[in-house]
C-alpha cells in the first residue's frame, strides 16, 4: 500500500474544533436514538417472563421469542454497516430507524405467536444497524480529544431506555388499555418513540469525514465550512485553530479486502473473537437475568420489580464511565471491566437473599457499561474512515448472531443445572475476552494511530 506525503484532510480540520452546541446536540440525538434501541434489545427478556404464561410457551418457544429479534440484528448489522460506507452514515440512521419503528408496530398487534416472532425478526434488521453506526457517526463527528467522554455521554442517555424497559414491564404486566393488554404497549412505546427520533435526525448533517473518503470534496467543503462558521461564531474567534497536517493511506481495495490485509488483519481477528466472546458476558446477563430470578423461584411481578432496579446499573454505570473513560487506555478498561463482570455474576448467580441479588445484579450492570462505552469507542477508533463502516458492522453483527444462538443453548441449562453454573461458564468465557483484547488488541488512547488520524 503507498503512504502519501502529509496533507490536511477533513478529519484534521474537523479534530482541531472546539467543542460546541453542535457536537453537545448531535451527542443528545444520537443517545435518544440508542435509548429506544437499548429498550427495545432488553425489553426481550422482559416480554417473554410476561408471554411464557399468557402464550404457555415451551422452552424452544422461549428460545425463539428471545433470539428473534437478534437475528434481524445480525442482518442489519452485517448488511447496513457495509452499505453506510457506500450511501453515508445519516442516510442509514434514517433507514434504519423506519424499518425498526414500522415492524415494531406490527408486532404490537400481532395475532399469534409465530407472527410476534416474525415481526421481532424484521424489527431486529432495522435496529441492528443503531450502535455501529453511533459509534462509526461520533467517532468521526467528534473530535478526537473528546470523543471518548461524548460517547459515553450518548451511551448514557441511552442506557436510560434499559430499567425502563424493566419497569414499563412491571407496570403494565398485568395492564390492560384500550382493549390491548400491557406487552402490546411495550412494544408500541419502542415504535412511537423511533419515529420521534426520525424526526430529531432529519436536522443532523451527513459526516464530511465520510464525503470526504467518497471523493465527494465539495460537499465535504460545504458541509465542514458551516458547522467552522458556526462554531468560529459560537466561541467569538476571529480563527479557529490550525489543523495538524497527517500521513493518509489511500483506499487500494475493497473495504472487505482490506480489513484482512496488513496492520489490520489482527485488529479485525480480535474484534471478532471479543464479539463473539463478549455477547455472553453482556447481553447474556440482559436475557437471562429476568428468567434466572425466575429460576431462583421468584414469582414474575417481582422478578420484573428486581429487574427494574439491577437495569438501573446501565445508566449509572455509563454516567460514571465519563470521567474515566478518557483517563486510562481503553483496552486496559476492557480488560479489567470484563473481568469485574465475571466476578459479580458468579455472586449473582449463586445468591439466594434478595438484597444480594439485587445488589450483585445492580454491579454487573453498573460494570457492564463501563465495559461497553470503552469498547464501542475502541472499536471505532482502530480503523479508519474508508473502512469503518464495514469493520465495525460485521464484528457488530457476530455479536448478534451470538446473542441469536444464546437462548437456546443458555435456557436448557438454565433449567437443568440452575443460574449458578450457567453463569460459571460465563465468568470463563469472560476470561477469554480478558485474554483475546490483551494479546490481540492494539492501544488507543493517546496514541496516534493512523486509524484515528483520519
Amino acid at each position: 500500500m503507498d503512504v502519501a506525503e502529509k496533507r490536511v484532510t477533513i478529519a484534521a480540520r474537523m479534530d482541531r474544533l472546539p467543542l460546541s452546541r453542535m457536537h453537545r446536540r448531535l451527542t443528545v440525538v444520537l443517545g435518544i436514538g440508542t435509548f429506544f434501541d437499548l429498550y427495545d434489545i432488553f425489553l426481550a427478556s422482559v416480554l417473554t417472563a410476561i408471554l411464557t404464561s399468557a402464550f404457555r410457551l415451551d422452552t424452544v418457544q422461549q428460545a425463539l421469542l428471545l433470539s428473534s429479534g437478534f437475528i434481524g440484528m445480525f442482518i442489519g448489522a452485517s448488511a447496513m454497516g457495509i452499505v453506510s460506507d457506500y450511501i453515508g452514515r445519516r442516510t442509514m440512521y434514517m433507514v434504519d430507524l423506519l424499518v425498526y419503528s414500522v415492524f415494531s408496530l406490527a408486532a404490537a398487534f400481532a395475532p399469534d405467536f409465530l407472527w410476534l416472532v416474525l415481526f421481532r425478526f424484521l424489527a431486529g434488521i432495522g435496529l441492528g444497524a443503531e450502535p455501529p453506526l453511533t459509534d462509526i457517526y461520533m467517532g468521526e463527528m467528534i473530535p478526537r480529544y473528546a470523543r471518548g467522554k461524548y460517547t459515553a455521554w450518548c451511551y448514557t442517555v441511552g442506557f436510560l431506555g434499559v430499567p425502563l424497559a424493566g419497569f414499563a414491564g412491571n407496570l403494565l404486566v398485568k395492564v390492560q388499555f384500550l382493549s390491548l393488554p400491557g406487552w402490546r404497549w411495550l412494544l408500541i412505546i419502542g415504535a412511537l418513540g423511533a419515529v420521534i427520533v426520525w424526526f430529531l435526525r432529519r436536522s443532523l448533517p451527513e459526516s464530511p469525514r465520510w464525503y470526504e473518503i467518497r471523493h465527494r470534496f465539495n460537499e465535504a467543503e460545504k458541509t465542514l465550512s458551516v458547522l467552522e462558521e458556526e462554531i468560529r461564531r459560537e466561541h467569538g474567534l476571529d480563527r479557529l485553530p490550525e489543523p495538524v497536517p497527517v500521513v493518509v493511506e489511500e483506499q487500494k481495495k475493497a473495504t472487505f479486502v482490506e480489513i484482512f490485509s496488513g496492520q489490520y488483519t489482527q485488529r479485525t481477528v480480535m474484534l471478532w473473537i471479543f464479539q463473539i466472546l463478549q455477547t455472553v458476558g453482556y447481553y447474556g446477563f440482559g436475557s437471562l437475568a429476568t428468567l434466572a430470578l425466575k429460576e431462583k423461584g421468584i414469582d414474575v411481578v417481582q422478578t420484573l420489580q428486581y429487574t427494574g432496579l439491577i437495569f438501573l446499573g446501565y445508566p449509572l454505570g455509563s454516567l460514571a464511565s465519563v470521567p474515566v473513560i478518557e483517563r486510562f487506555e481503553r483496552k486496559f478498561v476492557i480488560i479489567i471491566s470484563a473481568a469485574l463482570i465475571a466476578i459479580f455474576g458468579l455472586v449473582f448467580g449463586f445468591a439466594t437473599a434478595a438484597p444480594i441479588i439485587v445488589v450483585s445484579g445492580f454491579l454487573v450492570t453498573a460494570v457492564s457499561n463501563l465495559f461497553s462505552n470503552a469498547f464501542h469507542i475502541y472499536q471505532a477508533e482502530i480503523f479508519p474512515t474508508r473502512m469503518r463502516g464495514t469493520a465495525v458492522g460485521i464484528a457488530y453483527s457476530l455479536s448478534r448472531i451470538t446473542t441469536a444462538v444464546l437462548p437456546f443453548i443458555a435456557l436448557p441449562a438454565l433449567k437443568l443445572y440452575g443460574p449458578g453454573t450457567v453463569f460459571i461458564g460465563s465468568a470463563l468465557i469472560m476470561g477469554l475476552v480478558c485474554l483475546d483484547v490483551g494479546v490481540l488488541g492494539p492501544r488507543s488512547t493517546g496514541r496516534a494511530l493512523e486509524s484515528i488520524a483520519h
